[in-house]
C-alpha cells in the first residue's frame, strides 16, 4: 500500500469514530495524528496537551504554538504527576503509573466532552523499546492507529513531510523523569535542572542530546557528530551546567542513545 492510500485509509478509520480525542504532544507522531484526525472530522477531534511537571516548558509552548498553527481544536490540562508517591519513588513501573493516571485525566475529559474513542501516536518502532506505559494504553482501551496502519518512524516522518508538518524532523523527546536513574526520587529542582541544561545545549548548536542526572552529576549523552565540537567546549559547557547545581559533568562515550536508563534492566538480569 503506498502512502496516499495508506493515509486515506487511517483518516476514513478516524473518521469512523465520530469524535475523537488524540493525545497531543508536539511531536511528529502525535502531531500527524492531530492533522489526519483534523482533516477527517474537523471540530469533532480534540487534541489535549497535558501540562504536567515532567513536559518541559519549551516543549509545551512550541506544542501549543503549532496546534494553532495547524488550526487544531485543542486544550491544554494541568496534569499533576509528583504529588504521587509511586511515580516519585522512581521504580520501572514509574511509566506504567503515570501513563494510568494520565489516561484518567484524559478519560474524565472525554466524558465532559462527549466523546468516545481516545487515540495516541504510538507506533511499529516504539514497540521494540521498553515502553511500560503502553501495557496501561491496552488496559485502558487506548486506540493507536499509527501501529495498526504498520507505520514506524520513518513512515511517519514521511507523511509529516508531505503534509508540510514542520515538526518532520523534530529530534524525538521524552518526558524529562526518564532523565533520572531508577531509584533516585523525582523531584521539581532536579527536573527544572536537566530541563535547563539540556536548554543551554540546545542554546549552543546541539541537536538531539539528553542530559541523564545521577544525584548531583549530569551525563551528557550527543550525537557522534557533535563530540568533537562538545570537548573543544568542555570548559565553557562545564561552568553553566556548574552554575545550574550540578558539581560533575560528563560526556557519554556511547553517545545519545534512547532510554539509555533502562539498559541497567537488562545488565541486572545477566
Amino acid at each position: 500500500m503506498n502512502q496516499e492510500d495508506r493515509l486515506a485509509k487511517l483518516k476514513e478509520r478516524i473518521r469512523e469514530k465520530g469524535r475523537l480525542m488524540v493525545a497531543y504532544s508536539g511531536g511528529v507522531d502525535s502531531s500527524l495524528l492531530a492533522a489526519l484526525a483534523r482533516d477527517a472530522l474537523g471540530d469533532n477531534a480534540l487534541a489535549v496537551i497535558l501540562d504536567s511537571e515532567t513536559l518541559p516548558r519549551g516543549e509545551l509552548q512550541q506544542a501549543a504554538a503549532l496546534a494553532g498553527q495547524m488550526g487544531l481544536n485543542f486544550r491544554v490540562a494541568k496534569f499533576n504527576i509528583l504529588h504521587q508517591e509511586p511515580f516519585q519513588d522512581n521504580t520501572p513501573r514509574r511509566c506504567y503509573i503515570c501513563k494510568k493516571s494520565s489516561i484518567a485525566l484524559l478519560k474524565s475529559i472525554a466524558a465532559e466532552e462527549g466523546i468516545g474513542s481516545i487515540a495516541d501516536g504510538l507506533n511499529r518502532d516504539d514497540c521494540q523499546q521498553w515502553r511500560p506505559g503502553t501495557a496501561a494504553c491496552h488496559e485502558e482501551g487506548i486506540w493507536h492507529p499509527l501501529l495498526e496502519a504498520g507505520m514506524g518512524k520513518e513512515d511517519i516522518r514521511a507523511a509529516a513531510r508531505e503534509l508540510g508538518l514542520p515538526v518532520w524532523n523534530k529530534p524525538s523527546s521524552a518526558c524529562l523523569a526518564s532523565r533520572i536513574p531508577y531509584g533516585q526520587p523525582i523531584t521539581e529542582e532536579i527536573l527544572r535542572m536537566v530541563e535547563a541544561a539540556e536548554d543551554l545545549l540546545k542554546s549552543l548548536g546541539f541537536g538531539q542530546l539528553r542530559v541523564r542526572a545521577d544525584g548531583r552529576g549530569a551525563r551528557i549523552e550527543l550525537e557522534k557528530q557533535d563530540m568533537k565540537k562538545a570537548l573543544e567546549s568542555g570548559e565553557e559547557i562545564a561552568c553553566k551546567l556548574q552554575a545550574l547545581g550540578f558539581q560533575y559533568i560528563s560526556l557519554d562515550l556511547q553517545g545519545y542513545r534512547s532510554g539509555s536508563m533502562d539498559e541497567v534492566l537488562w545488565t541486572s538480569r545477566d
